[in-house]
């Protein structure tokens, strides 16, 4: 993550961030529609809703073991290369879903996603963050790009299985992973310098780190798998496309404040914007567990889009020498926390009243947010 820029260098890292974007952006809908449609369809992929919540979690799971190798062929190969074998194997997962019944085959598609993702995700953070100048913004850019594809792909999945069945849509969505390994096409071939890191390979989280592991178990796996939930027992045959919508405007919220985020980094710091935005998301789990589903579930997805910048441009600028695998750990500790999420919202969202679920959930991320803010200070 180089300090100083000229002009074409932080024009070819805004261009290359915003590409690596795009595929990503192809790629990701075939994951977020499961997301939706597992939880509700469970018989109909031929598993239980169990066993939905480890196939929602076993692609981020993969990725705690398989980081390190996707870093190692990433640093070798560049983003050209990994990107369009990821895009490929996506779109094979996607046809997959479409096709394949039962624990075992949907588990193997899991597991392959699981390294995809992986890769897409070390690329678009990479790149945003090659240049110090304009990290920030840049990563804002590209968490809105990325959100384009989910944003239009699940209200009008949704649609699609209602009139068709949960099935159906996964063909589409194989042919906009196909648009995907196209445009993995105009990504920098060139491999990335890697330090060599001796000793244990992942290694105790920091205060970011834990933040990143409880935003993990909170907001991307105890959270989206109650809003799925939630949204059916409430609203019955409505509730998929009430919940695609919901989850969509995770998206849209993702693409129209993130870059704001970005910029609210660069102006007032993204250490303290973290604490802030945290403390406000706790508030707003607490509504979404008192039975204000909708008001509650909007607040979390327009907090959790402008808290996004933040975190990578932290963790790139507090290891400027080994940004790629600080970037990695750093995912890895998410993951583990958005891999427990969805097991433990399988178990517990039946047998708990919410509001003591979602309590627990607002006290831990709040917890996390003043330890970043006080670590800072020592």
């Amino acid at each position: 993550m180089s300090s100083a820029a000229t002009p074409v260098q932080t024009h070819r890292a805004d261009q290359d961030s915003r590409n690596a974007a795009q595929v990503l952006s192809l790629c990701l809908p075939s994951d977020v529609l499961l997301y939706l449609l597992l939880p509700m369809y469970a018989a109909d992929f031929g598993v239980t809703l169990a066993e939905a919540g480890i196939l929602l979690a076993a692609n981020r799971l993969v990725r705690i073991i398989g980081y390190g190798w996707v870093v190692r062929f990433y640093a070798r190969h560049g983003d050209r290369a990994a990107c369009s074998l990821a895009a490929f194997a996506a779109a094979v997962c996607a046809l997959g879903n479409a096709v394949l019944t039962g624990f075992a085959a949907l588990l193997v598609l899991r597991l392959v996603w699981g390294l995809c993702f992986a890769t897409f995700n070390l690329s678009t953070q990479t790149l945003a963050t090659a240049e110090a100048q304009g990290a920030a913004r840049r990563a804002g850019r590209s968490r809105a790009s990325i959100s384009i594809g989910p944003m239009l792909a699940l209200p009008l999945g949704a649609l699609m299985a209602q009139a068709y069945g949960p099935r159906s849509v996964f063909f589409v969505l194989c042919i906009s992973a196909l648009f995907g390994l196209w445009r993995a096409r105009a990504l920098p071939s060139t491999g990335h310098p890697v330090a060599s890191r001796g000793g244990r390979r992942l290694r105790l989280p920091d205060s970011i780190a834990t933040w990143s592991f409880i935003e993990g178990v909170t907001l991307d796996g105890l959270f989206i798998f109650g809003l799925s939930l939630y949204a059916q027992t409430h609203l019955g045959e409505s509730g998929v496309l009430a919940a695609g919508v919901l989850m969509a405007v995770r998206y849209l919220s993702e693409m129209l404040f993130s870059p704001f985020g970005g910029r609210l980094a660069d102006r007032f710091g993204p250490l303290r914007m973290l604490v802030v935005l945290s403390l406000a998301t706790s508030m707003a789990l607490l509504l979404f567990g008192s039975h204000w589903l909708f008001i509650g579930a909007f607040f979390v997805l327009v907090l959790r889009a402008l808290q996004l910048p933040l975190v990578m441009t932290l963790v790139a600028l507090r290891n400027p020498q080994q940004r790629i695998q600080a970037l990695a750990g750093n995912a890895i500790w998410r993951d583990i926390g958005a891999g427990l999420g969805p097991m433990l919202a399988g178990v517990l969202l039946p047998q708990v009243p919410a509001i003591w679920a979602y309590a627990g959930a607002a006290l831990a991320v709040a917890v996390a947010a003043l330890n970043c803010g006080l670590s800072a200070r020592h």
